[in-house]
């Protein structure tokens, strides 16, 4: 899927997205760069500053409470049966 999306940007950045004659013109271009650019390295900061704050303010959030349950090797758990 990723190979997908590389080839998609690719041809549309070599073409442009509503030229359907095909006329290559570098004056009529509209860079993809200066704003595209900052703007997912800014929706990329939003989303890897919560995905911290979730791994480091509240780890077990996403976590089971039986993680906190002290083992007993002598006893099955109650989730496993015999066939």
């Amino acid at each position: 899927m990723l190979i997908v999306l590389y080839f998609h940007l690719f041809f549309l950045h070599e073409f442009g997205s509503n030229n359907p004659l095909g006329v290559v013109s570098v004056i009529d271009n509209i860079f993809f760069s200066p704003y595209y650019v900052l703007k997912d390295f800014f929706s990329l900061l939003i989303l890897l500053s919560f995905v911290f704050y979730i791994v480091y303010k509240m780890p077990d959030l996403l976590g089971h409470s039986l993680n906190y349950e002290k083992a007993n090797p002598l006893v099955t758990p109650s989730h496993i049966v015999p066939e």
